[in-house]
């Protein structure tokens, strides 16, 4: 059920109407980035020293190799956010690729959209808890090494797959009946919620995330054999 929700929400990228939010989504991750990159830059050129002395070679100059340098953060950087801005995404882009989705797949079990702002309230809290797991991951890579990846991706997968499933399932169900269901399926949605956190890991791919997180979490709800 998994891996057939994934590999449909990939066929689903392709479709026109999803195609328009995958670019939509790819310039907004890329202004976020660089607006990121850019605060980097210029914190480093108002902030780090202009020079250091060192024994016996003298004063170098320093500040504008750091602040260049700044810029090999970019990978790194889209790595290790991409996850929170996954779940920031959410509320703009799910409503918009589970109503194509369910179009195509589901013409006759569409459901009704989620109010924006509470979908907006719901992707911040889960923004703010994924952007925690990942300092608490960075912090502790140091001291447990490999668990600190495994820590990232479960916990991460966790809540991606708890954000995007309430929200594909409460557009079909009143909240409390999509949230038991997410706990009933809390397996599959966390399942797919690591496979979405993996992608999120791999530079350029990563761009594609939240609205394949969209597609996949409506084709899960549709393809749920207890819903």
């Amino acid at each position: 059920m998994v891996l057939k929700s994934l590999s449909r929400a990939w066929g689903d990228l392709l479709r026109p109407r999803v195609f328009s939010v995958v670019l939509m989504g790819i310039a907004l991750t890329l202004v976020l980035f660089v607006a990121l990159q850019a605060g980097v830059f210029w914190a480093v050129r108002l902030f780090a020293p202009d020079t250091v002395t060192l024994p016996w070679i003298g004063e170098i100059a320093i500040s504008g190799a750091l602040s260049w340098g700044s810029l090999a953060l970019f990978p790194i950087m889209s790595i290790f956010l991409m996850a929170p801005v996954t779940a920031s995404f959410a509320g703009l882009f799910a409503e918009k690729v589970a109503d194509v989705v369910e179009d195509v797949h589901y013409p006759a079990a569409k459901g009704l959209p989620v109010d924006f702002m509470d979908g907006l309230m719901e992707s911040l809290a889960v923004m703010g808890a994924v952007i925690g797991v990942t300092l608490v991951s960075l912090v502790l890579t140091p001291f447990i090494g490999p668990l600190a990846s495994i820590l990232f991706y479960l916990a991460n997968g966790w809540l991606l797959g708890r954000e995007f499933f309430q929200m594909a399932a409460r557009r079909h169900l009143h909240a409390p009946q999509a949230t038991a269901l997410r706990n009933r399926m809390i397996w599959q949605a966390t399942t797919l919620g690591v496979l979405i956190t993996l992608l999120v890991t791999v530079p350029f791919l990563n761009v594609l995330v939240p609205v394949l997180a969209a597609a996949g979490f409506t084709h899960l709800f549709h393809l749920s054999p207890q819903r």
